[in-house]
């Protein structure tokens, strides 16, 4: 008998990506006909049977719904769990979640497994791999194949379907606002690269807050973070980065930070070099964590209603599978954010 290989372990004996085994897999235009046919014929000849829709028990439903979240450990996205598990129990649906760990293959591979007649719909807040790539064949395949996709705070355009995000850019405009009114004159921001659309929203939103109160944009108080290195475990580095922000730009007396782990280490930082919170800086974060509240002082932050986006999304797509009209609709829900005042600002 042959052995059962998976889209992996195919993508490592051709290699190739795993992107290019599933596309190759389904006929796309984008694979030459060439590596379609080394991948078709390698997948036939060890017995590979694709997850598809086509191949799952597509007119049995399962109750079952699949949230694919790129990390585990982080306050936000439990909350959002926390959130579909509330309304998928309320309405008779159980809640399988899967974890991309931020990699392309990783969510692919997740819900390659997850369709496989296990799931109805998913819930998915795209990786930063995946973003940064800009490959979403998997989204558009497993749509088409009648499986809906309910995405939530990392979303593109490019897909058509249903979506729930927090007003990103609102928020850290208020946030930056409420610096600028408690008199803070250099408001430095730490931030992240622009591939992620919510570091790009709250971006945006400092810059409209400066702009709105006619205040110079100065690009040495800008920090963009290479949100590839896992911070959580390189502590070290992340205040490497931000004591050179504070050394190379003294006059700073304000900080908006777009997560709370910039936040928090700012302030760390910010102490150890004896500057006093708030009467010589004041912090704003993002995303009101458990953290946040405990800090010393506390931190202010803008929060997201992690478990309110949660509740939304496993409404809308539920919904969506007990929707019998023809005719396909999406919309976008937008949470409002709401800044909470704590010790870090006056």
């Amino acid at each position: 008998m042959k052995r059962k290989v998976t889209l992996k372990q195919i993508a490592k004996e051709l290699d190739v990506s795993i992107s290019t085994v599933s596309k190759a897999l389904r006929n796309s235009v984008e694979i030459s006909e060439d590596t379609k046919q080394k991948v078709q014929a390698f997948a036939k000849l060890y017995n590979y049977k694709p997850n598809n829709i086509a191949l799952s028990l597509k007119n049995r439903k399962t109750n079952t719904i699949g949230i694919i979240i790129p990390e585990i450990v982080h306050h936000f996205f439990s909350k959002v769990i926390r959130g579909v598990e509330l309304v998928a129990n309320q309405r008779g649906y159980n809640v399988i979640v899967g974890l991309s760990n931020e990699s392309f293959d990783k969510e692919v591979i997740n819900m390659d497994m997850l369709a496989n007649g296990s799931i109805d719909g998913f819930i998915i807040s795209l990786s930063k791999e995946t973003l940064q790539l800009q490959d979403y064949h998997h989204f558009n395949e497993t749509i088409n194949q009648g499986m809906p996709i309910v995405m939530f705070d990392r979303v593109v355009n490019e897909i058509q379907c249903d979506k729930v995000i927090v007003d990103d850019f609102e928020g850290a405009k208020n946030a930056v606002e409420k610096l600028i009114q408690n008199n803070c004159e250099n408001i430095a921001l730490i931030t992240t690269k622009d591939y992620v659309s919510v570091g790009r929203l709250r971006t945006q939103g400092y810059l409209e807050a400066l702009k709105n109160h006619n205040k110079d944009l100065k690009s040495e108080l800008i920090l963009k973070l290479d949100d590839n290195i896992d911070y959580e475990d390189n502590l070290d580095a992340l205040e490497n980065e931000i004591e050179s922000l504070f050394k190379s730009s003294k006059e700073i007396d304000g900080i908006f930070a777009v997560n709370e782990l910039y936040a928090l280490t700012a302030m760390r930082v910010a102490t150890r070099l004896n500057y006093k919170i708030p009467d010589d800086i004041q912090v704003i974060g993002f995303t009101d964590g458990v953290l946040s509240k405990h800090a010393t002082p506390s931190l202010s932050t803008v929060s997201q209603h992690a478990q309110l986006m949660g509740e939304k999304a496993a409404a809308l797509l539920i919904d969506k599978l007990e929707n019998d009209e023809d005719e396909e609709s999406f919309q976008t829900q937008i949470i409002a954010s709401e800044l909470v005042e704590r010790e870090s600002t006056m």
